[in-house]
């Protein structure tokens, strides 16, 4: 997979892919990861790629020609488009699982108050991390990449995602999970964990799963 991250600044992404498992994904050739300066592709004379919005208001807006430009120039056939966006379609598992089946993805990383509503033209999925508003589509933009990198054959162990919270098969929180000492100032690891067997510790799974979204998440049963 090869991903390309339009941002106006690059240095942001430095320690996230340089540690932990995006890294490995990048030393293993499993991800290609590129994190592109869009001022590159302006054709503005004193080097901007924003500018004051139409009819007033206050900021400034990112212009539409050189996020186009850059789009245009990396994009192929296998490509996908993301904008990121306040008002667009809330993530979830179920979209990272979608991304992770395409070859290519561009993301494209707001910033300063919007941007020409005209870059939505080029895009194939608005996304939204959440309801609120952040300075830049930077932090969207690793969060986005994580998620869908994790996914990837090879970068890590299959079982570690198919028993994640959210999973689309299930839509349920992942259950508890305990390791050494077995005892800790009077709270037990559950006898059943101990026990060796792998019937009754599946059943126990599912059943702390399901009570655990009914307490914290009930409109995940729902759906």
């Amino acid at each position: 997979m090869k991903i390309d991250i339009l941002t106006l600044f690059p240095s942001m992404f430095d320690g996230f892919l340089s540690s932990s498992i995006i890294k490995r994904a990048i030393d293993k050739k499993l991800v290609e990861i590129n994190i592109i300066n869009f001022r590159e592709y302006t054709k503005d004379p004193h080097n901007k790629v924003d500018d004051t919005p139409y009819g007033g208001g206050s900021g400034m807006v990112l212009m539409v020609q050189p996020i186009y430009d850059a789009v245009m120039a990396l994009k192929n056939d296998d490509t996908k488009v993301i904008l990121l966006s306040p008002d667009g379609t809330p993530y979830n598992q179920k979209k990272a699982y979608e991304l992770k089946k395409y070859k290519h993805l561009i993301i494209i990383c707001g910033h300063y108050e919007g941007f020409d509503d005209r870059i939505r033209s080029i895009v194939d999925f608005t996304i939204s991390i959440g309801d609120y508003v952040l300075t830049g589509g930077e932090l969207p933009s690793m969060i986005i990449t994580d998620t869908v990198v994790r996914l990837i054959d090879g970068v890590i162990d299959e079982e570690s995602h198919i028993n994640d919270s959210f999973n689309p098969e299930t839509n349920l929180l992942d259950y508890p999970t305990y390791t050494k000492p077995r005892e800790f100032m009077g709270m037990k690891v559950p006898d059943v964990l101990l026990s060796g067997n792998h019937k009754e510790i599946e059943k126990y799974r599912m059943n702390e799963s399901l009570k655990k979204t009914q307490e914290i998440r009930p409109d995940l049963l729902e759906k």
